[in-house]
């Protein structure tokens, strides 16, 4: 019989309460079995069933039965995390993105290793349906050589407070969400080595909530004559718009990760709800079904529970959360000084990567 991987979540926020109803409604061979949280841990405990809490994660890491554990706290956090979790024994699945600085992905990298244990990095859209599906088709040979992936996902703002304070989250809208997009990229295209980075970003609305960017632009020119282009928004309402687009010598495609899968709905009353970040339910709308399944987060943590098993080998790893980190620096430092960041890159060390941008 294979065994049942035990589960324990730091946090109990947005993206816990996503990869808790995976967990429990998805995942094979898998069961949560504790939370930690200083604020909610009892209250998400009781909602989603399950059985342990605890206000201090480092509590529940002396659970000898748990195999792995969830990190979905603020990014400043990310590291100790990781490295108590690296030092208790457990694989570690960490949400996007993989910390604050280079340094300290290194020392999670570095613990993990030491540990023996594996370091997930959780990017959900190299699992969700339809972005997997583009892959395929490139796999296939249908689109030749593919030279070009747009991937952009923009709403009018993060879930969570601590997102606003750039000491806290490390940066903006190029940070928290342009780390998906350039993982798309670089997973579409194989994981080349970097060329250059260029990017635009600044603040158009939320002036009063933070001092951090809420509208950005990259391209990132990689080896091999690729190029991937990320846009990325918390300016931008409506609900959230996630899309990419992939150009190849022999044909093209795209997908709309959320309202292509939605229904086109009218109503003069209004309803519970749309879609994530949809400001109103009236008038015209998209009604999403299945959205975490569209997301591709149950898809994500069943493919890290299989690692945990020995079944299969992580496609995202603490690797590829540092690289990504290393190209939003490079990011950062392109807007800041307005010009073109050549690779081989090595990045001034920084609080956080913001500051190459703006000093705080």
């Amino acid at each position: 019989m294979t065994k049942t991987v035990k589960v324990g979540m730091i946090g109990a926020g947005f993206v816990s309460d996503i990869h808790a109803h995976a967990f429990k409604h998805y995942v094979h061979n898998a069961e949560v079995v504790a939370v930690a949280s200083p604020n909610r841990a009892g209250e998400f405990a009781r909602t989603h069933g399950i059985p342990n809490a605890f206000n201090d994660y480092r509590e529940m890491l002396k659970m000898k039965e748990i195999d792995v554990i969830t990190i979905a706290i603020p990014n400043y956090l990310h590291c100790q995390a990781a490295l108590d979790a690296a030092a208790a024994g457990k694989h570690i699945i960490c949400e996007k993105p993989l910390c604050k600085t280079l340094e300290e992905a290194d020392q999670m990298i570095e613990a993990a290793q030491r540990a023996g244990v594996l370091l997930m990095y959780a990017e959900e859209l190299c699992f969700a349906p339809k972005y997997v599906r583009a892959k395929q088709l490139i796999e296939e040979g249908a689109l030749g050589e593919p030279f070009l992936v747009k991937q952009s996902e923009e709403h009018d703002g993060p879930h969570m407070p601590w997102f606003w304070d750039v000491n806290l989250s490390g940066g903006g809208v190029l940070l928290d969400m342009g780390c998906h997009s350039v993982e798309y990229g670089r997973w579409v295209f194989g994981k080349p080595k970097v060329k250059s980075v260029t990017a635009y970003c600044n603040t158009f609305v939320h002036h009063n909530r933070t001092k951090g960017e809420d509208h950005s632009i990259m391209v990132i020119e990689y080896e091999g004559n690729k190029i991937n282009i990320a846009e990325n928004s918390w300016a931008k309402g409506g609900g959230v718009d996630d899309r990419c687009e992939i150009y190849g010598t022999k044909g093209n495609t795209r997908a709309d990760l959320l309202k292509g899968s939605s229904l086109w709905t009218y109503s003069q009353e209004g309803y519970g709800y749309a879609v994530e970040k949809a400001g109103t339910t009236r008038g015209w709308t998209f009604t999403m079904f299945e959205e975490v399944w569209n997301y591709g987060f149950p898809q994500e943590m069943q493919h890290f529970v299989n690692c945990v098993l020995g079944k299969e080998e992580p496609i995202e790893t603490g690797e590829d959360g540092r690289e990504v980190l290393k190209i939003l620096y490079a990011a950062y430092q392109s807007a800041g000084e307005g010009r073109r960041i050549e690779f081989p890159y090595n990045p001034p060390q920084v609080e956080k990567p913001i500051d190459l941008w703006r000093k705080f």
